[in-house]
């Protein structure tokens, strides 16, 4: 009997617990070294010093250099894509898959966009601190999500707001 193929299930996000052995890690090692869980563990007091800002510099410039990399990508697969097809239902399963790969990239272009805006706020010191209350946004979301500009509390209310009253 031919076996099936397994389908991988991912597991489901778990955020980062604060280990307090980690605490002090970000004195002894260099922000290259350094793990997302040894960012969250360090010292309340210790928010968005030097070591958090360059560690989150880092991480956006991956992030940015990954984006580049996949729009690269993009651009080649189009392009290898471009034969024509004479089945109307090939056709018409190629443009969707190019529709939304292009949707996928336009996401990408406007994230790039936030990571350019995170990246000036960390160059102005004001990275980590919510823009509508002033209040610090919080290292689990920002590893969570490093274009982060709201604490959750006022990202909360501007969904409920946009939820009761539309964009």
């Amino acid at each position: 009997m031919p076996s099936s193929p397994v389908a991988v299930v991912s597991a489901p996000f778990a955020p980062i617990k604060k280990d307090p052995k980690l605490a002090n890690n970000w004195k002894t090692k260099t922000v290259e070294e350094l793990t997302d869980a040894e960012i969250l563990a360090m010292p309340d007091t210790e928010y968005m010093n030097n070591v958090q800002m360059t560690y989150f510099r880092r991480k956006l410039a991956i992030l940015k250099q990954e984006i580049l990399n996949s729009a690269g990508a993009t651009t080649e697969h189009l392009r290898e894509d471009t034969v024509v097809v004479p089945d109307p239902a090939d056709r018409a399963t190629i443009e969707e898959e190019h529709a939304l790969e292009l949707r996928t990239r336009d996401r990408e272009r406007k994230l790039l966009k936030k990571i350019e805006q995170s990246i000036g706020l960390i160059d102005a010191g004001e990275y980590g601190y919510c823009d509508e209350t002033g209040e610090p946004i919080g290292v689990g979301r920002l590893l969570a999500r490093p274009t982060a500009t709201l604490s959750l509390e006022a990202q909360q209310r501007r969904e409920l707001k946009q939820k009761m009253f539309g964009d």
